[in-house]
């Protein structure tokens, strides 16, 4: 009797998306299927899954015990997110190669399905680090007698969504600070940086709108500038290690001295980068938002606002200033996320108003132009809203930005 020889063992699952990339998040059902090619016919003990999710954090550090003394120390952690095992054909032990209980395979293709539950608690982002990884897979093992098991892993993609939807992610964030150069016995003016952006929370592809003003009132040349940074934190045995990493940056105009640059909006875009990791008790992967005065010869003066990269965008009803950035995130294929439904297009203003309301409400108009002109300009813009005048045009950029004048105050003399 000729034996026959296993030609392919492969694992494939069975997508939640349309672009067929296994991708999960904690409660759902990962499903698949082992198949398995023989020419010939095969006697089989086993065939096995062994599916597993773990962080695991792992790097050395070089430590000095003496004058001629040095040892390496390692620092290790694991996390085991959950560990499940089935056995699709045969039984348990495989450690003996007795004859009985076995199975035949004939000449052809099998395919095998298997079907497991991640587990309903949060479980932390699929990710690869410098010195440490969360990863998911599944394991497929055939076992024969007298033979070598045949082994085969494949990972999936699992992320714990953040939906940046939440009140403390579309919460502005801003700050100020302020920096004077010092040289020998003479001091010059102040550099002052204020920077502020919409919201806290963002997703990639998205891009943040910096709104700042650096004003230069000493001697040197300084160039403003503003930059996304990646931190990993890996944790194990009380240490901690820390990785930075450049993510996207901008650079503006030199300002020479005493002169003031403002930044209506500028645009700094986020590349695809992997979702914030916060639940982790071993690794940590945050953001911020770094906005900083280059200055020659001096320490930079830098503003740091913390960022949330999430998976789930920004609605289009949720901030009228964002609406065209969080389209532009909600059309991403971005890994097969499952994202929200545009939602219903409001009545137009004529299926509103009648042409009756609309006279009776522009009749007093003329009769306010006084109290109009006393009213500051965004309060005035506010009333407009609930008139039946229909909206304007809407605009990222702002139809009335601040013009700068002749007669701005020079910087102080020092």
């Amino acid at each position: 009797m000729v034996l026959g020889k296993v030609k392919s063992l492969t694992i494939s699952f069975d997508c939640l998306n349309d672009s067929n990339v296994p991708v999960y998040s904690s409660g759902d059902t990962v499903s698949g299927r082992v198949s398995l090619e023989v020419t010939g016919e095969i006697r089989v003990k086993s065939l096995k899954i062994h599916a597993r999710g773990n962080a695991k954090v792992r790097w050395t550090e070089s430590r000095n015990a003496g004058s001629n003394t040095a040892y390496t120390q390692n620092y290790t952690e694991e996390v085991e997110y959950f560990n499940h095992k089935d056995i699709l054909i045969g039984h348990e032990r495989d450690d003996d190669n007795s004859e009985e209980g076995l199975h035949t395979i004939h000449s052809g293709r099998h395919e095998y399905a298997f079907s497991f539950e991640l587990p309903q608690t949060p479980l932390a982002t699929s990710f690869e680090g410098r010195h440490g990884s969360v990863r998911y897979w599944v394991k497929a093992e055939l076992h024969r007698p007298w033979l070598l098991p045949v082994k085969l892993k494949k990972e999936f993609t699992v992320f714990e969504h953040i939906d940046i939807n939440t009140p403390s992610l579309l919460s502005p964030q801003a700050g100020t600070k302020e920096k004077t150069l010092c040289c020998w016995f003479c001091t010059s003016g102040p550099i002052s940086l204020s920077a502020k952006i919409e919201r806290k929370g963002y997703t990639p592809g998205e891009s943040i709108q910096i709104f700042a003003e650096i004003e230069n009132c000493s001697s040197r040349v300084v160039v403003p500038k503003a930059a996304i940074y990646q931190t990993q934190a890996f944790y194990a045995k009380g240490k901690m290690k820390e990785v930075r990493q450049l993510v996207a940056n901008l650079r503006g105009e030199s300002l020479s001295s005493g002169k003031t640059e403002t930044w209506n909006g500028k645009q700094l875009k986020i590349p695809p980068v992997s979702p914030s990791i916060l639940d982790c008790s071993i690794i940590r992967v945050e953001y911020s938002l770094m906005v900083y005065v280059d200055i020659p010869g001096a320490m930079d003066l830098f503003l740091n606002l913390p960022l949330v990269i999430g998976t789930i965008p920004l609605h289009p009803f949720g901030s009228r200033t964002s609406s065209v950035s969080s389209q532009c995130s909600m059309n991403m294929n971005w890994l097969g996320l499952t994202l929200p439904e545009r939602p219903e297009a409001p009545p137009s203003y004529a299926e509103v108003v009648t042409e009756e309301q609309r006279q009776t409400s522009l009749a007093p108009l003329g009769a306010c132009d006084d109290f109009e002109r006393a009213l500051p300009g965004p309060l005035f813009a506010y009333i407009q809203e609930f008139r039946f005048l229909p909206p304007p045009l809407y605009s990222e950029i702002d139809p009335n930005p601040d013009q700068p004048t002749d007669d701005r105050p020079s910087c102080p003399s020092r």
